[in-house]
């Protein structure tokens, strides 16, 4: 069963501006564009640095060292060098709570 945790309020998040937070050890990237808030693990699956220092554009995160831009929606990575997705996780908003999930369900 998936545990959801509150990490931010929806009111703290910047349209387009990633949020590293730290969910029972997992970095995580909180990014609120296009009108949805989305949850994607905050290191780069090519060069192991944090996603949330990157830009954000058309529902996708592109890291700041090499340029692979990962999908919010997928985690998959759209363009070289990064060649594997990065986990992405469930995310609610109840009220001004922003809620996350990286609880595997089996």
């Amino acid at each position: 069963m998936s545990a959801f945790v509150k990490v931010a309020a929806l009111s703290e998040l910047e349209e387009d501006t990633p949020k590293r937070v730290e969910i029972d050890g997992t970095p995580v990237s909180l990014v609120r564009t296009e009108g949805e808030v989305f949850a994607i693990n905050d290191i780069c699956s090519h060069a192991n640095v944090s996603l949330s220092e990157g830009e954000v554009e058309d529902c996708a995160i592109e890291c700041w060292l090499h340029g692979s831009s990962f999908d919010l929606r997928t985690g998959k990575p759209s363009g070289l060098p990064a060649t594997r997705p990065v986990p992405v996780y469930p995310v609610k908003i109840e009220g001004d709570d922003v809620l996350v999930s990286v609880t595997q369900e089996s």
